[in-house]
């Protein structure tokens, strides 16, 4: 057995032992048991057992006392342990920080189809053009996806007004919108009669295909209308697509269609609207709290619904 401070002929001078060796010592010395090192290591315990032995070689020191089924560490070994754990612990922190600077930087959001076709994916190059480091990654759905669960830092969801769940981005008003062409046809509100309605199919059926006209209907008095024939799309866009192509009248939400208003592709032809008593809200996630970009990411949103209703 080599003495204390004996160094054995081949022993290393001035130079680092290898790290697997230091990684052994340290859950060595910390469990107090080259089983539980080997353990924690996913090692044999001959194989811990060796890695002593030569850094104990390397040294030229004894760095354990090897008792009857327990270990205890040297004056040596002391000194080596607070030295390597020290080490250790600067390493993990200095490569975490490393790994976090180098991690994507990336904001998730969830929200339906149509506001993100027709309302956010117009105006998203204005965020990524002040922001092109950030990764933007759109869920579009109808399904209310827990945010935490599916690692999402925010959502804007569509909700009643007395329901709507964090700072609200705008209040939604409905009114009938068509093309220019077709329009002309529509003076009074009996020419509704003779037109194509489009409308959105639930995926659950459980609404009436006429549900998101049932607000501006009321307040014209026309619930009892009947249009000439109906087609019904399973996403919002694709009837807004539909009213563009000129195939019939879309109830239009403001302000996700104001654009399409704005530019004339879409016109009013009776000029009445209604507000729908629902709207759009941004929720946001436990982990955003976290994310900075997912901060001004929701403030840029707010920026934006603020800016467009000035105009």
């Amino acid at each position: 057995m080599l003495a204390e401070n004996a160094k054995p002929p081949g022993a290393l001078s001035g130079e680092l032992p290898p790290l697997e060796l230091l990684r052994s010592f340290e859950a060595a010395a910390r469990r107090l048991s080259f089983t539980l090192a080997a353990g924690e290591l996913h090692l044999t315990q001959s194989a811990v057992s060796r890695q002593i032995q030569q850094l104990e070689a390397s040294l030229g020191v004894l760095l354990f006392e090897r008792r009857h089924r327990a270990l205890a560490l040297t004056e040596a070994g002391g000194v080596l342990q607070r030295a390597v754990t020290d080490s250790l612990e600067r390493l993990r922190d200095a490569t975490a920080r490393v790994r976090a600077s180098a991690a994507p930087r990336q904001v998730a959001i969830t929200t339906t189809p149509g506001f993100a076709s027709l309302w956010l994916i117009p105006k998203l190059a204005r965020f990524t053009g002040t922001h092109p480091q950030v990764d933007v990654r759109v869920s579009a759905t109808l399904d209310a996806l827990d945010l935490d669960v599916s690692r999402l830092d925010l959502a804007v969801r569509f909700s009643p007004i007395d329901r709507g769940v964090g700072p609200a981005l705008f209040e939604e008003s409905i009114i009938p919108l068509c093309s220019p062409q077709l329009a002309a046809s529509l003076r009074k509100l009996s020419d509704f009669a003779g037109v194509t309605l489009l409308t959105v199919e639930y995926p659950d059926h459980s609404k009436a295909p006429t549900a998101e006209w049932e607000p501006w209907l009321k307040v014209m008095g026309l619930e009892d209308l009947r249009m000439k024939s109906t087609l019904r799309f399973t996403q919002y866009a694709d009837a807004v697509a539909a009213a563009v192509a000129g195939q019939g009248v879309v109830i239009g939400r403001l302000p996700l269609l104001r654009e399409l208003v704005r530019d004339g592709r879409l016109v009013a032809p009776l000029g009445e609207g209604a507000v729908s008593h629902r709207g759009y809200f941004i929720e946001m996630s436990k982990r955003a709290a976290g994310n900075r970009d997912a901060q001004d990411f929701a403030q840029w949103l707010r920026d934006e619904a603020e800016a467009a209703q000035r105009t």
